[in-house]
Formats: structure tokens, sequence, C-alpha cells
């Protein structure tokens, strides 16, 4: 494979996350409303292969770019982007899903909470690296910021393995299954949590030179 073979590889599996977790999304609604019957069993294992290979474009890209080294400025770019997209697909579906089977208040709210401070974390790590960047700050991620990330996949995914097979068979085990729906969740705000005060830190002394600035 020549380089710019390669190098076109690795930009399509980045570009790839968004369809695939639009395929998941639209197969997880449709699931919803399918019952509890062999096309519905269908569905939700065809959203799960959905999701999953969304999350791993996230690991293959980066991985492929450094062993072929053919990281770009565009991959660089497109990344983050591809990631912030999956967030603001996944989380919002995840979150009507726990209220269209009824869950309880306190779950629902829970995870519109966790929706809206993904975003709100995103969007001000964005902010805060723009203003570091007129001041020659470096903007690489974080390693947090990075861990975050490689959880963030696989938690979407245990949150909606839970939403959908406790579902379609519940058992005895319904319980410690909910628990560990909580833990992921709780987890990854934390993580998020986390990370926000991280980044800003870092950057707080470049905002504070951005407002003195005459």
């Amino acid at each position: 494979m020549t380089r710019r073979a390669q190098s076109r590889f690795v930009n399509a599996l980045t570009f790839a996350r968004v369809p695939l977790i639009f395929v998941w999304a639209v197969l997880a609604i449709v699931q919803e409303f399918a019952g509890n019957g062999a096309g519905s069993l269908a569905l939700a294992l065809g959203a799960c292969l959905a999701m999953l290979l969304s999350g791993l474009t996230d690991a293959w890209d980066g991985a492929l770019a450094r062993r072929w080294n053919v990281v770009s400025t565009l991959g660089k770019m497109a990344d983050p982007l591809m990631d912030k997209i999956f967030y603001l697909v996944a989380f919002p579906v995840l979150s009507w899903q726990v209220l269209h089977q009824g869950e309880s208040e306190c779950h629902a709210l829970l995870m519109v909470g966790f929706t809206v401070l993904y975003m709100l974390r995103d969007t001000w790590v964005t902010f805060m690296r723009s203003v570091g960047t007129l001041y020659g700050a470096d903007v690489a991620a974080m390693w947090l910021g990075k861990v975050r990330t490689a959880l963030s996949f696989p938690g979407a995914g245990w949150i909606y393995v839970y939403l959908c097979f406790h579902r379609l068979a519940p058992t005895a085990w319904e319980a410690p299954w909910r628990l560990s729906c909580y833990a992921v969740e709780g987890g990854l705000i934390l993580l998020t949590l986390w990370s926000l005060h991280t980044y800003t830190v870092a950057y707080l002394p470049y905002l504070r030179r951005a407002l003195e600035r005459k």
C-alpha cells in the first residue's frame, strides 16, 4: 500500500465514526419499537456491532497513523470532531431510551445531566485551547483527556447493552446490571469533571492574559 493510500485509509477510518454511530442510532431507535421477538434481537445485535465499530475507529485510526507515519494536521483536527459527534448522537439517544423504557426519573435526570456535562466540557476545553493558541501554548490533548475519550466509547456501549438487553431478557441479575450501569455513568461524570478542572487550570493563565490585554 502506498503512503497516499495509507493516509486515505486512516482518514476514512476517522470519518467512518460518524456514519457508524448514526447507523447505531437508527437501529437502536427502531429496536425500541420492535417488541421482544427475533427481529428485535437482530436489531439490537446490529446496533451493538455498529457502536462497537464506531468506537474502535478511534483506536484504529491513531494507531495506524503512527505505525505508518502518516499523522496529519487534518487527522489531528478531524479526530476530536468525530469524537464530539459520537457523543452528540449517542448520549441523547441513550437519554431518550431511559425515558422511553420508563426507567426511574433519577436515572433519566442523571443521563440528561451526563449529556449536558459532556457537551459543556468539550465546548469549554475547545475555547480554552483556542485562547492558548494565541500565546503559543501546547494544545495537545492531555493524558487525562485521552483516558476520558478512550473510556467514553466502551462506557456508552455498556449503557446501551444494559438498556437494550435488560428489556429483552430480564433476569434475576437485573439489579446488579443496573448498578453497573449507574457506576459507569457516575465514573464518566467524575472523569469528565476532573478533566474539565485539569484543562481549566492549565489554560487559565492564558485566559487571564487575554482578559488583561488592551
